[in-house]
């Protein structure tokens, strides 16, 4: 390997940040070149973008970087915490039946769809979805089953408990940009047909009304401006959090490990248990559900979530410096495995709502709550009417509460399917 031309963490830490600083601004902008140039090209893929092309030009490296090891050791735990920290159970049961329906609808339709795509792939090109070891391609497809049901925290725990081959971790980075901001953009395209799809759905709409209340009702209950307490508190939940899920995955997993052959064979399903990573994701999750029993949820209207949101872009870039933009066109068949993926997903989704007459609301929010996550889902429900972001916020965060789970179980699947 070359050495780069920076290799201070601190100086490439400043590039990252100057990234996504450029990324952030120039999207805002809502006229002009950037406007339509963000129209066209996402600002979540930029946020990966950018900094592999200044690793694939050999400024910055990700092996003499540890960055990317703070970030989901340290970030990616609070992130998960500060996002779950105000979810409300009770809140999501009052959305209605069909609203948590159509969400695990969603889940179930990647949950089966990455195995199924892989068979039917499978028929024509068999070498798409081989491989062997860590380079095997369902152990890549783990990391866009994770993104998919939760989001880029749960992406990054596959990343680490499946440990697919960070050389070829670029396609997939692109398949799950790529595919998954196509059906953004379908869903989107759709909200302008809002009416004519729920006469086809014959869907009963006036459960979105009252929700539109009940939410806008909750937001300005909540919101406030936030004070150096609320942050260093958040701070406080987010960390001691941290350490907590660090203490405890470090010693169930070693005591899994030594206790139980299944879990020490790396070849076995139940490997997974062994990793003290999915352990602190998991025990960070439920500190933040923990957490949302108590007054600490009310730090949502400080912005909990949108300082979790921060962490969770430093890890994507991160995450970015690990592409090279080299290698990730080498398995155009991945993209194909991708759109069958989510045509699954779509196909459950729509058949479902056409039985239980779900409006489309439901539809597309349970969607991105899913595929999109916490980045996405706010801007699918913003675009029914702003005051529904919230809405979509609450599917999401639960979706980083079962987004590690059922990426494991399509794991699972997709490995046996991999097999057939």
């Amino acid at each position: 390997m070359n050495e780069p031309i920076i290799a201070n963490d601190t100086v490439v830490f400043g590039l990252l940040t100057l990234c996504l600083g450029f990324i952030f601004y120039t999207s805002s902008i809502k006229t002009g070149f950037w406007k339509k140039f963000y129209n066209i090209v996402p600002a979540v893929l930029m946020c990966y973008v950018l900094p592999s092309i200044l690793a694939s030009s050999g400024l910055i490296a990700d092996e003499t970087s540890n960055l990317y090891f703070m970030a989901s050791r340290y970030l990616l735990p609070a992130a998960l915490i500060l996002m779950t920290l105000s979810i409300d159970l009770k809140a999501i049961s009052n959305l209605g039946s069909k609203a948590l329906i159509m969400f695990l609808t969603g889940s179930v339709g990647i949950i089966i769809g990455g195995p199924l795509a892989i068979l039917l792939i499978s028929i024509f090109s068999p070498e798409t979805v081989g491989g062997n070891d860590f380079d095997a391609v369902w152990r890549g497809l783990s990391t866009i089953a994770g993104s998919w049901i939760g989001g880029g925290a749960n992406q990054a725990a596959m990343l680490e408990i499946y440990q697919y081959n960070p050389d070829k971790y670029g396609g997939m980075v692109l398949v799950d940009i790529v595919v998954a901001n196509v059906w953004m953009a379908i869903i989107l395209l759709g909200v302008g047909k809002t009416n004519g799809i729920d006469r086809w759905l014959k869907s009963d709409t006036s459960a979105i009304e009252e929700l539109r209340i009940k939410v806008a009702a909750f937001s300005e209950k909540i919101t406030r401006v936030p004070s150096s307490k609320d942050y260093m508190m958040m701070l406080f939940f987010a960390f001691t959090g941290v350490g907590i899920a660090h203490f405890l995955g470090d010693h169930i997993s070693a005591f899994l490990t030594k206790n139980y052959e299944s879990v020490s064979d790396n070849k076995s399903f139940l490997s997974f248990l062994g990793s003290s990573f999915f352990w602190m994701v998991v025990l960070a999750t439920m500190v933040g559900i923990s957490l949302s029993f108590t007054k600490a949820k009310n730090y949502e209207g400080a912005g909990a979530s949108k300082l979790g949101s921060v962490f969770i872009y430093i890890l994507v870039a991160t995450i970015g410096m690990k592409m090279d933009l080299s290698k990730v066109l080498e398995n155009p068949g991945l993209i194909a495995i991708g759109f069958v993926w989510i045509s699954i997903h779509a196909g459950l989704l729509i058949l479902v709502a056409k039985i239980i007459k779900a409006p489309y609301f439901f539809l597309a929010v349970g969607s991105q709550a899913n595929v999109g996550g916490a980045a996405s889902a706010p801007v699918v429900a913003a675009e029914f009417h702003p005051a529904l972001t919230s809405v979509g916020v609450l599917l999401a965060v639960f979706g980083y509460v079962v987004g590690t789970g059922g990426a494991i179980l399509c794991t699972i699947l997709m490995e046996i399917a991999s097999k057939v």
